[in-house]
Order: structure tokens, then C-alpha cells, then sequence
């Protein structure tokens, strides 16, 4: 039996008229540039994630990167972020010039800890002149960003007090996390300043391609973003700012106009199979060996991976590949090990829960159209594999 770690086919077939004729709607109107199909999506997304403004952009780190931008944040800045996260967080924030200043994360959620974010300001920071400083490098601290990763929202109630009371910015990356919510129902990306999502393909909701999306309560805000995306000009060829060309394409608009629809069943069937994890390796008794990913309680995780800690991850992932099971390492090496990264003088040590999480964690196949059969050989071959 295979199970892959994901197979988008299946989704595809089941949507396949209504998405050809959504593309074969743009390619009649021949309006692929910032069109109807964007327009929608924008309010639609917006109004998903509980938030009055989305503007689309071309990827999820796209995003981030204009995000960043319209806040003013660049050389002589510091974004406090995680390091056990996608290259993206960390590289948009180099990209404007900016240092990523990282802080460890919670062991069990895998998200950024409030309470390393606290110890962080009051180790190295002080207020100078109403702005944050890091006493060590003397740069301004401009900004707060959380990410949401695996599809769980961070604790943010602590995150948000921490950046209202030291006046910074908040960012949230919700690549992995449309539609993820807090126990008070709270949607990822309805917290701060700006959120973040990306539309890879691999996402809950994905395109035919890269494409992304920022959202915000801040009209201002919002038409910042609108105007940065596109080379930082309005009226046309007038241009007070310089941004980019970070257009969200018509075409994959049409695609995820479409998927919008269905986004809830589809979290719902990832809520099914991690349910059916969790009992399954709840029944074995593994101890240590398993560890499966807490929830917090009465909170809504989208589940974009399911990711357990285990012991000898290595090893167990050979033994899952020759059974035929698809699994990945999200991540091998923290952006804080990473070589590009160097210059920030950071060892091994420096954020050991995160460090460990990249030595221990292993991602299974958790996408809605598996069959019980599928999940059910995948816990099988892991208890094979301590037995």
C-alpha cells in the first residue's frame, strides 16, 4: 500500500469543471492583471479570516516581504521571530536590510514562546527615546513576528501584550494557518497589524502555482499594501514609495475562487485523519517514542501537517520510505544554524527547543482524501518500527 505525503489529484478530479471554467472565464475576458477573480478572493479571504481588507500578492513570501515594507522596517531594524520555521520568515526580514532577532519556541505547539519573548526584551532590550533598543547591537527593535505554524495559532494574547506594551509592530505569519483559531474563535491573521497567508500548492488552500494574499483591519494599512505591490505607484507611473511587482495573478485568483468553497470540508477531513492519529497511537502505548501534536484546548488547528516528536527520526522515516509512506522533515536546520545567517553569531545551543524539534520531528501523510486503510498502515508501520 502507498500512501504518499501528498497527493493533490484527487482534489483536482473532483473540482476539475469548475475550475476549467473558471480559467476559461479569464482567458476570454483577457483580464489577467489585478481583475475581478483578484477582487473577490480579497474580500472573500478577508472576510474569512475575520478581517475587513485583503490584498492579494504573488506568494506567501511576497507577503512578508511587503508587509515589512509597508511598515517602514529596514536597516537599523530588528523583527523579533522564530527560528524553527520556513526560510521565508527570516529571509524576508534580511531582505529589507532588517536582522531577524530569534527567540525559541514552545515545545509543544512549536510556535513562538511568550515567555522566551519577555526574557529576550528584558536581557537584552531597553526603551530609549520611546522606541525599544537591543542593547547589544543597538539596533531598533521595529516589529513582532509569530508564526502559526503547522496550522495552530500561537499564543497570541501574551505575544499582542508583550507588543503593545514596548510600542512594536505585528506581522503574523499565517502560511500554514487559514482558517486556524484561537479557543475564543479568533481566526489567524486577525491579531495584528498585518497577517500573512500563501497559497503554495501544498497549503490547505492552494493554487496551480505560487500566490499569496496579506489581510488587515487598517484601511491605511491596506492601502499601502495596494499601492507597494505594484511598484510603489499611484496614480500610474507616479510612484512616492518603491515596492514591487507583487500582483496576485487573475488565473490563480479564478483557482482559488473556486477551492474557497470547499476549504471547510477540507479541514475538516485533515481533523478526521489527525483525530484518528491520535487514537490510534494513543492505543499502542508508545511512550516517548511518539510524541503526537497537542491541540490546545477548544482551539481550531487546520492540521497543514501532522507532526509527531519521535526517537530515532532517521531511522524511522528509512523504515516508513521502504513501506512505501511519504513523510518530510519540517525542519532539518533552524534559520538560526543556517550558513547565510552567520553573521548573526548564533551556535548550537543558542535555542535548544527549537533545535531539538529539528532533530525530532517527522511530518505524516495528513491530507483529507486519505482512506482509513492508508492511515492505519502508516501507525502500523511506525509500531512495527519500535517493536
Amino acid at each position: 500500500m502507498k500512501v504518499p505525503l501528498l497527493d493533490l489529484k484527487p482534489q483536482y478530479r473532483a473540482l476539475k469543471r469548475d475550475i476549467d471554467a473558471a480559467i476559461e472565464a479569464v482567458s476570454e475576458s483577457q483580464h489577467f492583471i489585478l481583475g475581478p477573480a483578484v477582487r473577490r478572493l480579497e474580500a472573500d479571504v478577508a472576510a474569512y479570516c475575520g478581517v475587513k481588507h485583503g490584498v492579494g500578492v504573488s506568494s506567501g513570501t511576497d507577503a512578508l516581504l511587503v508587509a515589512l515594507m509597508v511598515l517602514d522596517i529596514g536597516p537599523g531594524d530588528e523583527v523579533i521571530t522564530t527560528p524553527y520555521t520556513f526560510f521565508a520568515t527570516g529571509g524576508t526580514i534580511a531582505r529589507t536590510g532588517a536582522q531577524p532577532l530569534y527567540c525559541d519556541i514552545d515545545a509543544a505547539s512549536f510556535n513562538l514562546s511568550a515567555a522566551a519573548v519577555e526574557r529576550l526584551i528584558d536581557q537584552r532590550c531597553e526603551q530609549r527615546g520611546g522606541q525599544l533598543v537591543n542593547r547589544v547591537t543597538g539596533r531598533t527593535v521595529k516589529a513582532l513576528m509569530p508564526v502559526h505554524l503547522y496550522g495552530q495559532v500561537a499564543d497570541m494574547d501574551p505575544l499582542m501584550a508583550i507588543a503593545r506594551r514596548h510600542g512594536l509592530r505585528v506581522i503574523e505569519d499565517a502560511a500554514q494557518a487559514i482558517g486556524a483559531a484561537d479557543a475564543q474563535g479568533r481566526r489567524a491573521c486577525s491579531f495584528g497589524d498585518i497577517g500573512c497567508l500563501s497559497f503554495f500548492p501544498t497549503k490547505n488552500l492552494g493554487a496551480f502555482g505560487d500566490a499569496g494574499m496579506c489581510v488587515t483591519n487598517d484601511a491605511a494599512l491596506a492601502e499601502r499594501l495596494d499601492i507597494f505591490r505594484v511598484h510603489g505607484g499611484k496614480p500610474k507611473y507616479y510612484h512616492a514609495f518603491i515596492g514591487g511587482n507583487f500582483r496576485l495573478d487573475e488565473l490563480q485568483a479564478a483557482v482559488l475562487n473556486v477551492k474557497l468553497a470547499h476549504l471547510d470540508d477540507w479541514t475538516a477531513g485533515r481533523q478526521r485523519n489527525a483525530a484518528y492519529y491520535d487514537a490510534a497511537f494513543a492505543k499502542l502505548a508508545l511512550g516517548d517514542a511518539v510524541v503526537t501534536p497537542p491541540a490546545a484546548p477548544g482551539a481550531r488547528h487546520i492540521y497543514n501537517q501532522y507532526v509527531i516528536r519521535v526517537r530515532d527520526r532517521d531511522a524511522l522515516r528509512a523504515h516508513l520510505a521502504a513501506r512505501d509512506i511519504g513523510t518530510e522533515i519540517y525542519y532539518p536546520v533552524p534559520l538560526h544554524l543556517q550558513q547565510c545567517f552567520a553573521y548573526l553569531r548564533h551556535t548550537a545551543g543558542d535555542f535548544p527547543q527549537s533545535e531539538r524539534a529539528a532533530a525530532e520531528t517527522l511530518a505524516l501523510p495528513i491530507f483529507p482524501e486519505l482512506e482509513t486503510a492508508q492511515l492505519q498502515h502508516v501507525v502500523d508501520s511506525v509500531a512495527a518500527f519500535y517493536r
